[in-house]
């Protein structure tokens, strides 16, 4: 496939995607001309109190996960629950590949040990 062929491609997907947000507007324009003034108010309300009980248990959940996080790098273990696992990764290591290149020039003999992943692709909106 050529480069126009994808160009086109990607304009369709764009399409799709601009169907998809169209639909959901008009669903939701669909919701809202159902929704009386009352009906809008009580939920604004129940939102308000909501948002701050909601606010909370983020806030203990980010503090919790944190002391996980800590203690499971200190003990140097993974570790898990009923419900969740919290999995203890060694740090990466990783090599300058630039410098380690152009060392390569000069000694080939370490060329064996190079590993090159597959390529990938992302799609982002312009």
């Amino acid at each position: 496939m050529d480069e126009l062929e994808i160009k086109i491609k990607l304009d369709m997907l764009a399409d799709c995607q601009a169907q998809k947000d169209a639909l959901n507007l008009v669903k939701q324009e669909l919701i809202d001309s159902i929704l009386t003034p009352e009906i809008k108010a009580k939920i604004t309300e129940v939102e308000a109190e909501f948002s701050g009980k909601s606010q909370a248990a983020d806030e203990n959940a980010e503090r919790l996960q944190a002391e996980v996080k800590k203690a499971i790098l200190e003990a140097g273990s993974s570790v898990k629950s009923k419900y969740l696992n919290a999995i203890y990764m060694k740090g990466r290591i990783t090599w300058d590949a630039k410098t380690l290149d152009g060392y390569a020039v000069g000694h080939p003999e370490i060329l064996f040990m190079r590993k090159e992943g597959d390529p990938s692709v992302s799609i982002r909106k312009v």
